[in-house]
Formats: structure tokens, C-alpha cells, sequence
């Protein structure tokens, strides 16, 4: 409950700079998941260094008498704060990238080269990437996950051009007028979310199963961390302890800056599309990149284990609802600020069901996959090089991570640093993606 309030913190204040002084585009912002592959990569590493230590300590003469405290896990409590305070050092460096590659003007020069055979296998990688989350968030319970997506795909599509007779409110001249926007198509998202949250909450009420959990996930205390968790808590930077600076740290943050670089300039061109707003300038682009960057800054003060990015699925979600307002987004980020001062408040959220979550991923992610497809129009997809360029760059991002995650060993230069850098990019589908097209698509001849 803490750290999901403080990320919630440093989410609303970066997506209130973002939609007021950086992109200006309705994009909010979270903890992507190109910060949560190399804080596992680094949380990984660590994790053996500290259980041979916490052996070492146990086989000591003398140790198991002289400790004070008397639970099993207290030992492992203080290696886990230091884990945490290395990975916050990480997100803390990211976000000096970020600044780095913002001021210096790299991002808006990356965006102005990404061409269609860029943008196409880049944003289809984008959502192809999270199939595994979405088919483990919606293995809890499949009849609950396809509820929502039946719900959303019929008030989106089927009945997107639908207005509710209801909804219509008077002039000022008299009478009444419909709304402009179709209501259902509006809330198609928003609907079928609280509506399969009911039928979950009156299953549990009646005591149903109907929720199957996988071990790992069934041993999480959830409810138990929420109704311990303060109602008031205003979060400060190095409450917890400042972030560490490590040479770990150092090469973890790079590769989550440049990770999310690329998914935020990707957002970036897929909130344009989706809205049929013009190409976003590079001067935008480097404005957007900075405002993540100090909310990363925040972030990693604050002591959370990722940073900000923009988010792909609230994305998706506009392009379904086609309600791009800023003013929408940014009582969003209020939301989140309240939220990120309470703590208990917060912790509610972790009661949503995980087949809920699986279906909004369906959902939202299947638009990015579309959209990336759409940018072959703008191409010679016949050509044998735009043929290569794609099929290769896509077959590579979903190779690679397969087999560095059966076999992480293999990936050893003998400095760890280095190892975690190489580890931390080469694990992101994202970045092998937007890297070979890029380089690909600005050598290859044609």
C-alpha cells in the first residue's frame, strides 16, 4: 500500500507537467513495464548475493543465539529495504537520462527519423508484448475476463455511434439536444469495468468461488497490508532512506531510461494517431521526455521502484472512447495525488480482480497492435527490403527475451554492470524493436 501511494504520487504530479508544460497530449502517466523488467533484472541479481550472505550469517557459531530478533524473515527484511533503495537508485538515474536526452534535443532527432517501417513493428511489439500478462491476469477466472471484453467490444464497436436518450440536457435557448459524443462508446471502457467489478463483489458476497489464484499470487496478503495502512500519509523524499548510487544502479537506470524513452515517443505518435491529431513536433517530443524525466526524479526520491511513463493502455483507452480532453486527464492526476496521500485508499485498489485487469489489457493492448499495422499503408510493404526490416525486427524483440530468460548465464562480460545493462535492454522487446528497425531502416538502401 505505501509504495503503490507513492507511485500514485509521482504519477499524478508528472502527468499534470506533462499535459500542462511538456507534450500537452491527454497522456497519463505510470510505471511502465520498461521499468519493471530491469528492476526484476537487478532485484534478481541481488537476491542470490543477499541468501549466501543470510546463510553465511546462520552457520556462524554463535549467531542463532546472539540474534535479537526472533522471526525467520527479519534478516531478509533488511536486504530487501536495501534492494529497494539500489532499485530507486536506478529509477533515479533514469530520470537524469531522460532529462539528458530531452534538453539535448536526441529525442525529437530519434522521432523525426522513425519512419512507417519504424512505427509499424515498433507499436504492434508495443501490444504484442503483454500477452503473457493478459493470459496470466486472466487465467484467474476466463468467464470474468471475457465478460469485460464482450462489454467493451460491444459498446465500442457495435454500439459505438449509440446515444442514450437520457443523457441529453437542455439549451439555454429551451428545449433539449443530444449529447455530441455517443455516450456508450464514451464509457466503454469505464462501464464494463465497474459492471464485471459488481458481479465479482456479489460472487465473493456469496461466497462462490469462482477466482483461482496461482500459489505465489494466493499467498499475498493484500487485504491485510490495506486495512493496516495509515489513512493519512504525506510522502517525502528520503523517508525510506536515500536512493543508492551504484555502479548496478548506474547501468540498470540507463537501460530504463532508454526503455522508456522509446515507449514514451511511441505513445507519443500513437495518441496523434488515434486522436487524428497532427504528428507531434520535436520540440514537443523533448518537452514530453523532460517532464518524465522529473517525475522519475520524484519517483526515485520518493523511494518507488519505477519511474513514470507514458501510459499505453490509458492510450488505447482514448483512441477507444475517443475522449481526448486535457482537462479529463488532469482530474485524473488529482485522483492519483489524493490517492497517493492515502495510503489505505490506495491499497484498495489491489482488491481489483486480476481477471479485470486481464480483460482491460485485452482490450486496450489490441488497439496498439492496429494501430501498428496501419502504418504499412504509408509503405512498399511488397518490397523485399520493408519485408526483412519487419519480419526480422519483430522476430529478434520476441526471440531474444525468450532466451536470455531461459538462460541469463549465457550473457557474461565479466563486469557486472555491464552484464546488467545488456541484460536489462536485450530483455524489453520494445527496445530491440525500435533499435534494429531504426538502424535497419535508416541503412539498408531503399
Amino acid at each position: 500500500s505505501e509504495l503503490l501511494a507513492r507511485s500514485l504520487f509521482a504519477c499524478g504530479i508528472s502527468t499534470v507537467l506533462q499535459t500542462s508544460l511538456g507534450s500537452r497530449l491527454p497522456l497519463v502517466q505510470i510505471p511502465s513495464f520498461e521499468y519493471l523488467v530491469p528492476a526484476m533484472v537487478l532485484s534478481s541479481h541481488l537476491s542470490p548475493v543477499y541468501t549466501r550472505i543470510t546463510s553465511l550469517q546462520n552457520s556462524l557459531p554463535g549467531t542463532a543465539m546472539a540474534s535479537t530478533c526472533p522471526a525467520p524473515h527479519c534478516a531478509i527484511t533488511g536486504s530487501r529495504v536495501a534492494s529497494l533503495r539500489e532499485v530507486s537508485g536506478a529509477v533515479l538515474v533514469s530520470g537524469l537520462v531522460q532529462l539528458v536526452l530531452g534538453v539535448s534535443g536526441m529525442c525529437g532527432w530519434a522521432a523525426r527519423h522513425c519512419g512507417p517501417m519504424v512505427l509499424a513493428p515498433s507499436l504492434s511489439i508495443i501490444g504484442l508484448s503483454t500477452y503473457k500478462e493478459a493470459a496470466f491476469f486472466c487465467s484467474t477466472n476466463w468467464g470474468i475476463a471475457l465478460l469485460l471484453v464482450l462489454l467493451a467490444v460491444t459498446f465500442s464497436q457495435h454500439l459505438g455511434s449509440c446515444r442514450l436518450p437520457f443523457c441529453a440536457w437542455p439549451q439555454a435557448q429551451g428545449g433539449s439536444t443530444e449529447p455530441s459524443v455517443p455516450t456508450l462508446r464514451t464509457f466503454s471502457v469505464l462501464l464494463p469495468f465497474a459492471g464485471v467489478c459488481i458481479v465479482c463483489a456479489i460472487l465473493s458476497h456469496l461466497h462462490i468461488p469462482w477466482e483461482s489464484l496461482d500459489l505465489a499470487v494466493a499467498q499475498l496478503s493484500w487485504a491485510n497490508s490495506t486495512f493496516h495502512a495509515p489513512w493519512l500519509r504525506i510522502p517525502y523524499a528520503g523517508e525510506w532512506g536515500w536512493p543508492l548510487l551504484t555502479p548496478r544502479a548506474l547501468a540498470v537506470g540507463i537501460a530504463m531510461a532508454i526503455g522508456c524513452s522509446m515507449n514514451s515517443v511511441g505513445c507519443y505518435v500513437l495518441c496523434g494517431r488515434l486522436l487524428q491529431a497532427p504528428r507531434l513536433a520535436p520540440h514537443a517530443c523533448n518537452r514530453g521526455l523532460c517532464t518524465e524525466g522529473l517525475g522519475s526524479l520524484l519517483a526515485g526520491l520518493l523511494g518507488t521502484p519505477g519511474g513514470t511513463a507514458a501510459s499505453i493502455a490509458n492510450t488505447c483507452a482514448t483512441g477507444l472512447t475517443q475522449a481526448g480532453s486535457r482537462p479529463s486527464v488532469q482530474v485524473s492526476a488529482l485522483a492519483c495525488v489524493v490517492l497517493g496521500m492515502s495510503p489505505r485508499l490506495a491499497g484498495l485498489l489491489t482488491r481489483i480482480p486480476l481477471a479485470v485487469h486481464g480483460g482491460v489489457l485485452c482490450v486496450t493492448y489490441a488497439v496498439a497492435v492496429g494501430t501498428g499495422i496501419s502504418y504499412f499503408q504509408y509503405a512498399d510493404i511488397d518490397s523485399g527490403r520493408n519485408i526483412f526490416i519487419v519480419g526480422f525486427a519483430m522476430f529478434m524483440a520476441l526471440l531474444v527475451p525468450r532466451w536470455l530468460g531461459a538462460a541469463p548465464a549465457h550473457l557474461a562480460t565479466g563486469w557486472v554492470p555491464l552484464d546488467l545493462l545488456f541484460l536489462s535492454l536485450l530483455m524489453v522487446p520494445v527496445f530491440l524493436t525500435g533499435f534494429l528497425s531504426f538502424f535497419l531502416e535508416n541503412t539498408v538502401s531503399g
